[in-house]
């Protein structure tokens, strides 16, 4: 029996275990850095099958680092998320509308099918349990703790629109404009008033005029956070957030300084005094190992994946590209429902923990063991895919 086949009768073993990640963590809805029940769960499952576990991890008490095998051998990374999202239902409750319940299983599942191979698998596994992927994200923080220097190799998939292993992700910058103005009496002393919500406004009109400005990819949206408190008195502390993102890290900062310039423009026109600051970690873009990617196709089509799509598939922004940025990773799509439903709506909730989202969760963990396995050994094609991350992200 050669190890793919095990790996199947192992996968087939493990099916009701794996099944059951995805129902606890859809069930138990936490927002980011809130998922305490969700990372427990798969911390308890971890120590189970013989992980050594650091939890909470680096400060952040839902985050955590699993580890079970010989660090001598390549370390195949991965990344767990459980975060929900906010706002679903009459009671606005959270809801797992991004499938990361799916993401939980697919991932603990391929690290635990793996860790039942024993010493015939020689590798190192790592699970990390990186929090937050809806909001903040955790995951980069990770990366500035060096979190991915001693991986070889990470995995992930996300359930969307088309099976596709041509993933890509927005870089985004997130900026919180304070203005601090002086309060007045609008109709008797306005002219003793410094008005803040004047540069809220005017920074969204300098925005707007950059739009013309910029490349097509770009993309620039934010919301007024304090407008003033009332129409007779003129707005002495307002704020706004902005989020800006385009393609490419290089072209995005060169974006956001524009936009911070509309801002500090706008402080300049009304008298007011200026803040800036992220309200959220700033997010790469995505880079796809192709190599990687190249190992994964083969093992997707084994574990029953066909019909994969061409087009570049764009989720928005994750953390994840960060993460593309300190190690080689392979991350892709997989169709869920009939390529209609997308994630974010409520109509996806029917389907990120279904029938049809479980039995593709099952052939994902395959295709996560044959190629973990594959890497282990093949140690050229770890090289391969070292020497690309390098010429790609080390310029």
């Amino acid at each position: 029996m050669d190890l793919h086949e095990k790996i199947n009768n192992i996968t087939l073993q493990l099916k009701d275990e794996i099944y059951a990640i995805s129902d606890y963590i859809f069930d138990n809805p936490e927002i980011g850095d809130e998922e305490f029940l969700s990372s427990k769960y798969l911390v308890d499952l971890l120590r189970k099958y013989g992980f050594k576990v650091e939890y909470p991890y680096l400060g952040m008490e839902t985050a955590f680092r699993a580890e079970l095998g010989n660090t001598d051998y390549p370390t195949i990374a991965f990344l767990s998320e459980y975060d929900a999202l906010p706002g679903y239902g009459i009671q606005r409750e959270n809801a797992h509308a991004c499938g990361h319940n799916w993401i939980a299983a697919t991932t603990v599942g391929a690290a635990l099918v793996l860790s039942k191979l024993g010493k015939i698998f020689e590798g190192n596994l790592v699970v990390i349990g990186t929090p937050a992927e809806e909001t903040v994200g955790r995951k980069v923080d990770m990366v500035k703790k060096g979190v991915f220097d001693d991986i070889d190799a990470v995995f992930q998939m996300h359930l969307s629109v088309n099976t596709s292993l041509n993933a890509t992700a927005l870089a985004m910058d997130s900026y919180e404009f304070k203005f601090k103005g002086k309060a007045s009496h609008a109709a008797a002393y306005p002219h003793e008033g410094i008005n803040a919500l004047d540069a809220v406004n005017l920074t969204f009109a300098g925005i707007n005029a950059l739009r013309q400005h910029v490349k097509p990819d770009v993309r620039i949206h934010g919301i007024i956070t304090e407008g003033g408190y009332a129409p007779n008195i003129v707005p002495d502390n307002c704020a706004c957030r902005i989020s800006i993102r385009a393609s490419k890290r290089s072209y995005l900062n060169e974006v956001s300084e524009k936009v911070k310039n509309c801002a500090r423009g706008a402080a300049i026109m009304t008298g007011t005094e200026l803040e800036i600051s992220n309200f959220e970690n700033s997010y790469d873009d995505l880079i796809v190992n192709s190599t990687l990617k190249e190992l994964a196709y083969k093992n997707f089509t084994e574990a029953g994946f066909e019909d994969f799509s061409d087009e570049a598939e764009n989720p928005g922004s994750t953390d994840i590209g960060n993460v593309s940025y300190a190690a080689p990773t392979m991350y892709g799509n997989i169709k869920i429902g009939d390529g209609t439903v997308k994630v974010h709506e409520e109509d996806f909730l029917k389907h990120a923990n279904s029938d049809d989202a479980k039995e593709k969760a099952l052939m994902v963990v395959k295709a996560f063991a044959y190629s973990a396995v594959d890497l282990c050994k093949n140690p050229e094609i770890l090289k391969k895919a070292r020497e690309e991350f390098n010429n790609l992200c080390h310029k």
